[in-house]
């Protein structure tokens, strides 16, 4: 009897993990524009101070653009209304009132790849404490499946150049649609067209020692930038006048930890201008510590398309950037 009885549980056990590993099977594709985030809350949650509050956080402005941009463009959906295909949004934000006061991140629940932040609360308080809480921590889960579907959709169509291997012997996975511009020994640039300008790609290295202290940290890499775009990125012809990139000198860059590859680097966020000449633009820029090869691997990304909307190509250039691979060969 004990042993039927085992073999019975066994086979529920294979039966239901069966079924579960067929629900995952049969979950449908997320979608949604890049960086588009579904909001479902009661209508008066949204016209109210909740409301408020989530468009405090996942509405606020993208550092370092020229433009105010919203970290996500937000498309509010009353509880009913959220069903259908609606529910196959990648990013989703829930906000209610409940008899829990909870807030936790939930993964392909709806569709895949997909994340739902749930926030609950038993009054307003309660819900904006949550939403205080955990705002930061969702919005880097967001962005997370948000970079991995942009990689996702331009690995369909690589540079097939091999540029960035030729010349510093690391791969990255850039788009084709991305043309090599200027290679020299120790400097590569790719640029493509977008609308009313282009989106650039460059890359360098400088020794391992070239920053020496904390307390300078940021004025050296303003003094690397611009060092770089004194020798590799002129600007155009103003008679009698030098005119070359640089960092705007009014704005000082935030400067970030962060890991690329695997590798301890900072993330550098900030506007350039063209010395004597009226240009303007953003730009992120990753300093890797690549200790194998004695050298900081320097990538950075940056856009010039005066008085348009820019998040949306700096964040494909953070899609393609966070794809270096510094040990590729190796």
């Amino acid at each position: 009897m004990k042993l039927s009885r085992t073999l019975l549980l066994v086979a529920l056990i294979v039966f239901f993990s069966c079924k579960e590993g067929k629900r995952q099977d049969y979950l449908p594709s997320s979608i949604g524009p890049i960086n588009s985030l579904a909001v479902v809350m009661d209508d008066a949650l949204w016209k109210g101070e909740v409301g408020d509050k989530v468009r405090e956080h996942f509405a606020a402005p993208v550092l370092a653009l020229t433009l105010n941009e919203p970290k996500f463009s937000i498309n509010h959906f009353p509880p009913k209304s959220f069903t259908g295909t609606t529910r196959s949004s990648r990013s989703v934000l829930y906000v209610m009132k409940d008899t829990l006061d909870i807030a936790h991140i939930k993964t392909d629940l709806y569709a895949t790849p997909q994340k739902i932040g749930v926030i609950k609360g038993r009054n307003n308080e309660e819900l904006i404490e949550n939403i205080e809480m955990k705002a930061d921590e969702m919005i880097n889960a967001f962005k997370t499946v948000e970079i991995e579907e942009k990689q996702k959709r331009f690995l369909k169509s690589l540079n097939k150049e091999g540029v960035m291997k030729e010349t510093f012997g690391v791969s990255m996975d850039i788009p084709s649609i991305y043309k090599v511009g200027r290679q020299e020994d120790n400097f590569v640039w790719l640029d493509r067209q977008i609308l009313k300008g282009t989106s650039n790609i460059i890359a360098y290295t400088v020794p391992a020692d070239f920053f020496k202290s904390d307390s300078t940290l940021v004025r050296d890499i303003v003094r690397m930038r611009d060092s770089i775009g004194e020798l590799y990125i002129p600007g155009p012809d103003n008679p009698g006048k030098i005119t070359h990139m640089r960092t705007e000198p009014a704005f000082a860059p935030h400067v970030f930890a962060t890991k690329i590859d695997g590798k301890g680097a900072v993330e550098v966020r900030g506007i350039w201008d063209i010395k004597n000449y009226p240009m303007a633009g953003p730009f992120l820029t990753y300093i890797i510590n690549d200790e194998k090869n004695d050298r900081k691997m320097v990538i950075e990304g940056f856009v010039f398309a005066p008085a348009a909307e820019k998040r949306d190509d700096m964040f494909e250039l953070e899609a393609i950037l966070k794809t270096i691979d510094l040990e590729v060969g190796n």
